[in-house]
Protein backbone atom coordinates (compact mmCIF):
# COMPACT_ATOMS: atom_id res chain seq x y z
CA UNK A 1 0.00 0.00 0.00
CA UNK A 2 1.26 3.57 -0.56
CA UNK A 3 -0.20 6.32 2.17
CA UNK A 4 0.40 9.82 1.78
CA UNK A 5 0.81 10.83 4.93
CA UNK A 6 -0.05 15.15 5.05
CA UNK A 7 0.17 17.53 8.28
CA UNK A 8 -0.29 20.80 9.26
CA UNK A 9 -2.93 22.45 6.70
CA UNK A 10 -3.47 25.51 9.03
CA UNK A 11 -6.70 26.39 6.43
CA UNK A 12 -4.22 27.06 3.63
CA UNK A 13 -6.67 26.28 0.86
CA UNK A 14 -4.16 26.86 -1.93
CA UNK A 15 -1.15 24.54 -0.29
CA UNK A 16 -4.10 21.97 0.54
CA UNK A 17 -5.55 22.06 -3.70
CA UNK A 18 -1.62 21.84 -4.75
CA UNK A 19 -0.53 18.52 -2.88
CA UNK A 20 -3.79 16.83 -3.31
CA UNK A 21 -3.01 17.54 -6.79
CA UNK A 22 0.51 16.06 -6.80
CA UNK A 23 -0.77 13.00 -4.63
CA UNK A 24 -3.54 12.38 -7.33
CA UNK A 25 -0.46 11.51 -9.79
CA UNK A 26 1.41 9.80 -7.29
CA UNK A 27 -0.95 6.42 -7.35
CA UNK A 28 -1.60 6.35 -4.09
CA UNK A 29 -4.12 4.38 -2.01
CA UNK A 30 -4.85 6.62 0.90
CA UNK A 31 -4.87 9.89 2.63
CA UNK A 32 -3.52 10.07 5.44
CA UNK A 33 -3.95 13.89 7.81
CA UNK A 34 -1.67 14.00 10.91
CA UNK A 35 -3.99 16.80 12.38
CA UNK A 36 -4.08 20.45 12.32
CA UNK A 37 -6.16 21.35 9.33
CA UNK A 38 -7.64 24.66 10.59
CA UNK A 39 -5.91 27.44 12.32
CA UNK A 40 -3.46 30.27 11.37
CA UNK A 41 -5.29 30.51 7.77
CA UNK A 42 -8.10 32.00 6.08
CA UNK A 43 -10.29 29.35 4.62
CA UNK A 44 -10.91 26.38 7.57
CA UNK A 45 -14.42 25.52 5.96
CA UNK A 46 -12.93 24.41 2.50
CA UNK A 47 -9.87 22.83 3.62
CA UNK A 48 -12.13 21.01 6.39
CA UNK A 49 -14.29 19.72 3.23
CA UNK A 50 -11.34 18.66 1.35
CA UNK A 51 -10.02 16.80 4.08
CA UNK A 52 -13.43 14.93 5.25
CA UNK A 53 -13.62 13.59 1.14
CA UNK A 54 -10.27 12.95 1.06
CA UNK A 55 -8.75 11.82 3.99
CA UNK A 56 -9.15 7.94 4.95
CA UNK A 57 -7.92 8.67 8.60
CA UNK A 58 -7.43 12.03 10.30
CA UNK A 59 -5.79 12.78 13.66
CA UNK A 60 -7.08 15.45 16.48
CA UNK A 61 -4.49 18.78 15.82
CA UNK A 62 -3.93 21.33 18.37
CA UNK A 63 -5.80 24.27 16.27
CA UNK A 64 -8.79 21.67 16.22
CA UNK A 65 -9.01 20.94 19.67
CA UNK A 66 -8.83 24.49 20.26
CA UNK A 67 -11.52 25.34 18.41
CA UNK A 68 -14.12 22.83 20.54
CA UNK A 69 -12.69 24.08 23.92
CA UNK A 70 -11.44 26.57 25.21
CA UNK A 71 -7.83 27.13 24.32
CA UNK A 72 -4.85 27.08 26.65
CA UNK A 73 -1.24 27.92 26.04
CA UNK A 74 -1.42 30.30 22.55
CA UNK A 75 0.23 33.13 22.31
CA UNK A 76 -1.75 36.36 21.56
CA UNK A 77 -1.40 35.61 17.49
CA UNK A 78 -2.03 32.26 17.48
CA UNK A 79 -5.35 32.48 19.80
CA UNK A 80 -6.43 35.67 18.04
CA UNK A 81 -6.46 32.86 14.90
CA UNK A 82 -8.16 30.07 17.07
CA UNK A 83 -11.22 32.60 18.40
CA UNK A 84 -11.77 33.56 14.18
CA UNK A 85 -11.48 30.08 12.99
CA UNK A 86 -14.26 29.38 15.89
CA UNK A 87 -16.53 32.12 14.34
CA UNK A 88 -16.54 30.50 11.14
CA UNK A 89 -17.33 27.60 12.00
CA UNK A 90 -20.54 28.50 14.13
CA UNK A 91 -21.61 30.74 11.69
CA UNK A 92 -21.69 27.56 8.91
CA UNK A 93 -23.52 25.52 11.69
CA UNK A 94 -26.34 27.48 11.50
CA UNK A 95 -26.28 27.36 7.62
CA UNK A 96 -25.90 24.46 6.70
CA UNK A 97 -25.63 21.00 7.01
CA UNK A 98 -22.26 21.03 5.80
CA UNK A 99 -21.42 23.32 8.91
CA UNK A 100 -22.51 20.76 11.08
CA UNK A 101 -20.91 17.89 9.60
CA UNK A 102 -17.45 20.10 10.10
CA UNK A 103 -18.20 20.10 13.83
CA UNK A 104 -18.84 16.45 14.52
CA UNK A 105 -16.15 15.88 12.34
CA UNK A 106 -13.75 17.58 14.77
CA UNK A 107 -15.25 16.52 17.74
CA UNK A 108 -14.91 12.94 16.87
CA UNK A 109 -11.10 12.71 15.69
CA UNK A 110 -9.30 10.19 17.34
CA UNK A 111 -5.46 11.20 19.50
CA UNK A 112 -3.95 8.91 17.36
CA UNK A 113 -4.17 5.56 15.20
CA UNK A 114 -2.10 2.16 16.00
CA UNK A 115 -1.82 -0.27 12.48
CA UNK A 116 0.70 -2.97 13.42
CA UNK A 117 4.00 -1.41 13.19
CA UNK A 118 3.13 2.04 12.46
CA UNK A 119 1.88 4.30 14.71
CA UNK A 120 -0.09 7.87 13.84
CA UNK A 121 0.22 11.10 15.66
CA UNK A 122 -0.08 14.96 15.56
CA UNK A 123 2.74 15.96 18.37
CA UNK A 124 4.63 13.01 19.57
CA UNK A 125 4.17 8.98 21.08
CA UNK A 126 4.25 10.27 24.75
CA UNK A 127 1.56 13.17 24.45
CA UNK A 128 0.17 12.88 20.90
CA UNK A 129 -2.20 16.14 20.55
CA UNK A 130 0.24 18.76 22.55
CA UNK A 131 4.05 17.41 22.47
CA UNK A 132 6.72 19.26 20.41
CA UNK A 133 9.77 17.08 19.06
CA UNK A 134 12.22 19.59 17.43
CA UNK A 135 15.51 18.72 15.57
CA UNK A 136 17.70 20.13 18.60
CA UNK A 137 15.93 17.45 20.86
CA UNK A 138 18.53 14.86 19.43
CA UNK A 139 20.66 16.40 22.11
CA UNK A 140 17.74 15.48 25.04
CA UNK A 141 19.25 12.10 25.89
CA UNK A 142 16.21 11.85 27.98
CA UNK A 143 13.49 12.99 26.36
CA UNK A 144 14.56 10.90 22.95
CA UNK A 145 14.77 7.64 25.23
CA UNK A 146 11.05 8.73 26.58
CA UNK A 147 9.71 8.85 23.19
CA UNK A 148 10.82 5.93 21.73
CA UNK A 149 10.01 3.98 24.03
CA UNK A 150 6.93 4.58 23.68
CA UNK A 151 7.43 3.58 19.73
CA UNK A 152 6.95 0.03 18.28
CA UNK A 153 9.11 0.50 15.14
CA UNK A 154 7.69 3.52 13.48
CA UNK A 155 5.96 6.56 14.78
CA UNK A 156 4.55 9.52 11.60
CA UNK A 157 4.10 12.82 13.84
CA UNK A 158 3.69 16.56 12.49
CA UNK A 159 2.43 19.76 14.46
CA UNK A 160 6.45 21.38 14.12
CA UNK A 161 6.00 22.03 10.41
CA UNK A 162 10.07 20.44 10.40
CA UNK A 163 10.08 17.31 8.24
CA UNK A 164 12.69 14.94 8.83
CA UNK A 165 13.85 11.80 10.62
CA UNK A 166 14.70 10.99 13.73
CA UNK A 167 16.80 7.79 14.77
CA UNK A 168 17.04 5.89 18.29
CA UNK A 169 20.67 6.47 18.24
CA UNK A 170 19.87 10.15 18.59
CA UNK A 171 20.23 11.62 15.11
CA UNK A 172 17.74 13.64 12.92
CA UNK A 173 18.21 13.60 9.14
CA UNK A 174 16.38 16.50 6.91
CA UNK A 175 14.70 15.54 3.81
CA UNK A 176 17.67 17.22 1.66
CA UNK A 177 20.33 15.33 3.62
CA UNK A 178 18.47 11.47 2.43
CA UNK A 179 17.77 12.87 -1.07
CA UNK A 180 14.32 13.07 0.07
CA UNK A 181 13.82 9.17 0.23
CA UNK A 182 14.52 6.82 3.28
CA UNK A 183 14.40 3.65 3.64
CA UNK A 184 12.69 2.00 6.51
CA UNK A 185 14.39 -0.75 8.27
CA UNK A 186 14.58 -2.82 12.02
CA UNK A 187 15.59 0.09 13.80
CA UNK A 188 12.95 2.53 15.23
CA UNK A 189 12.01 6.12 14.31
CA UNK A 190 10.32 9.01 14.41
CA UNK A 191 9.04 10.89 11.14
CA UNK A 192 8.13 14.33 10.84
CA UNK A 193 5.90 14.64 7.84
CA UNK A 194 6.24 18.92 7.78
CA UNK A 195 3.60 20.90 7.26
CA UNK A 196 1.23 21.37 4.10
CA UNK A 197 0.20 24.69 4.61
CA UNK A 198 3.19 26.28 6.94
CA UNK A 199 6.00 24.89 6.51
CA UNK A 200 9.12 26.57 8.88
CA UNK A 201 12.40 24.86 7.30
CA UNK A 202 13.05 28.10 5.18
CA UNK A 203 11.32 26.08 2.43
CA UNK A 204 7.95 27.76 1.70
CA UNK A 205 6.74 24.63 -0.18
CA UNK A 206 4.52 22.17 1.20
CA UNK A 207 5.61 19.38 2.06
CA UNK A 208 4.05 16.20 2.78
CA UNK A 209 5.82 12.02 2.91
CA UNK A 210 5.00 8.70 0.91
CA UNK A 211 4.71 5.55 2.54
CA UNK A 212 5.02 2.54 0.51
CA UNK A 213 5.02 -0.75 2.52
CA UNK A 214 5.94 -3.00 -0.33
CA UNK A 215 9.15 -0.80 -0.77
CA UNK A 216 9.76 -0.34 2.73
CA UNK A 217 10.41 3.54 1.54
CA UNK A 218 9.29 7.20 2.47
CA UNK A 219 8.97 9.84 -0.12
CA UNK A 220 9.39 13.58 0.92
CA UNK A 221 7.07 15.89 -1.68
CA UNK A 222 7.35 19.49 -2.07
CA UNK A 223 4.63 20.98 -3.98
CA UNK A 224 4.98 24.83 -5.03
CA UNK A 225 1.94 27.06 -4.65
CA UNK A 226 0.69 30.55 -5.16
CA UNK A 227 1.55 30.93 -1.50
CA UNK A 228 1.33 35.33 -1.97
CA UNK A 229 -2.55 34.31 -2.69
CA UNK A 230 -2.76 33.04 0.83
CA UNK A 231 -0.83 35.70 2.05
CA UNK A 232 -3.14 38.03 0.75
CA UNK A 233 -6.50 36.56 2.04
CA UNK A 234 -4.61 36.82 5.45
CA UNK A 235 -3.95 40.29 5.15
CA UNK A 236 -7.63 41.28 4.30
CA UNK A 237 -8.93 39.87 7.85
CA UNK A 238 -8.60 41.95 10.84
CA UNK A 239 -8.43 39.21 13.14
CA UNK A 240 -5.45 37.30 11.46
CA UNK A 241 -1.81 38.96 12.15
CA UNK A 242 -0.08 39.74 8.74
CA UNK A 243 2.67 37.46 10.70
CA UNK A 244 0.58 34.72 10.21
CA UNK A 245 0.90 35.89 5.71
CA UNK A 246 4.50 37.00 5.98
CA UNK A 247 5.95 33.20 7.56
CA UNK A 248 4.57 31.94 4.62
CA UNK A 249 6.27 33.67 2.21
CA UNK A 250 9.73 32.40 3.51
CA UNK A 251 8.58 29.21 5.18
CA UNK A 252 9.40 30.27 8.85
Amino acid sequence: MRRALISDIHANLEGLQAVLEDIRVQHVDQIYCLGDIIGYGPNPCECLDLVIENCSLTILGTPDQAAMIDPDGFNPVALGAVYWTRDQLEKEIAQSEQGARRWDFIGELPTHQEEGDYLFVHGSPREPTNEYVFPEDVYNHTKLVSLFERVEQYCFQGHTHIPGVFTEDRDFISPEECDYQYRLGQSKIMVNVGSVGQPRDEDPRSCYVILDDMENLLTYRRVEYPCQQTADKIYKIPDLDDMLGNRLLTGR
